[in-house]
């Protein structure tokens, strides 16, 4: 049970991270009308996010699929989900936008099973 929890820990991570990638473009030129350096910034953070989440997500499932189940690797990761949570819940969350809406749940709930399945052994 507690490997199941632990890869979908890491699998919704990946998958939103790689989601962040796609709209990239879009993302910016939803600004409107701003400075390049703005664009580039915009960018930069939207693409930032999402490598952030894949790498957290991949670091738990080659952790998990090793079979080193190292659960200062699962707590830092739920840390930092968490904290990604939180910062999405201070921000994008309040935004009329419903994909900003669903990242702290989504962080939240990948957190939360990474730090059931360390315990359920």
């Amino acid at each position: 049970m507690n490997e199941i929890l632990l890869y979908i820990g890491g699998i919704l991570p990946v998958f939103w991270g790689t989601a962040h990638l796609f709209p990239t473009k879009s993302v910016v030129k939803s600004f409107g009308n701003i400075s390049e350096d703005n664009k580039k910034i915009i960018a930069m953070e939207w693409v930032n996010e999402g490598l952030a989440l894949i790498f957290v997500g991949l670091l738990v499932i080659l952790n998990t699929i090793m079979g080193l189940y190292l659960s200062l690797i699962y707590w830092l990761s739920a840390a930092m989900l968490f904290s990604m949570a939180l910062l999405s819940l201070a921000t994008g969350a309040r935004t009329s936008q419903f994909p900003f809406k669903i990242c702290p749940i989504l962080f939240g709930t990948a957190a939360t099973l990474l730090l059931l399945g360390t315990y359920i052994f």
